[in-house]
């Protein structure tokens, strides 16, 4: 293979992922609250994120595998470990610190029947670092973090999580509001 298509392909797999992992992150938000439109089934929103996370981890399986093995940048194995690489060291260790959030979350994720809700819930929250960390890697270290379509691609995906964030608090307040109004109607019975 040539060194091009390695760095296109690695490239390409991050951009992927990034843009996966914001869709992983929002459906995330939109689940937590047991979003659904009228007519479907709370399953498919649930089925939705875990496919689209699923999907999203051989995305980054692909860009890590082939960042590694691409002889432009000589990573090797030392990319696996937090700030070891001589190659961008703060932002390949930042990819690394994220990849290793994404594994216990994928990880806690898998056995969540056994760990309970509880704990699972807790390394769960982890995704609300990863993905930013991620992020911050990508336009780091990317080759094309000072393109201007990168910066509209992260800036939708920064957009779309905020959104989701946002709504996300939104929802939260005026569930809040509805109980507080409830609440004396309930005191009166």
């Amino acid at each position: 293979m040539s060194e091009s298509i390695l760095w296109y392909a690695t490239r390409g797999a991050g951009f992927v992922s990034l843009i996966m992992l914001t869709g992983v992150v929002c459906l995330g938000i939109l689940t937590s609250v047991r979003w659904q439109r009228p007519g479907w089934p709370r399953f498919l929103t649930v089925q939705l994120h875990q496919s689209v996370s699923l999907l999203s981890l051989v995305f980054l399986a692909i860009h890590i595998l082939v960042a590694v093995v691409d002889p432009y940048t000589s990573l090797g194995l030392a990319a696996l470990v937090p700030f070891a690489s001589r190659y961008r060291t703060i932002w390949l260790g930042l990819g690394a610190v994220a990849l290793y959030l994404v594994i216990a979350i994928t990880g806690t994720s898998l056995t969540r029947n056994s760990l309970g809700h509880r704990a699972w819930r807790v390394v769960h929250w982890l995704t609300y670092a990863a993905w930013p960390i991620a992020l911050v890697h990508g336009i780091g270290t990317g080759s094309d973090a000072g393109a201007v379509w990168s910066w509209l691609l992260d800036g939708a995906c920064v957009a779309a999580a905020l959104g989701a964030t946002a709504w996300r608090i939104g929802y939260a307040r005026s569930a809040q509001a509805e109980r507080e109004r409830a609440l004396p109607a309930l005191e009166r019975r």
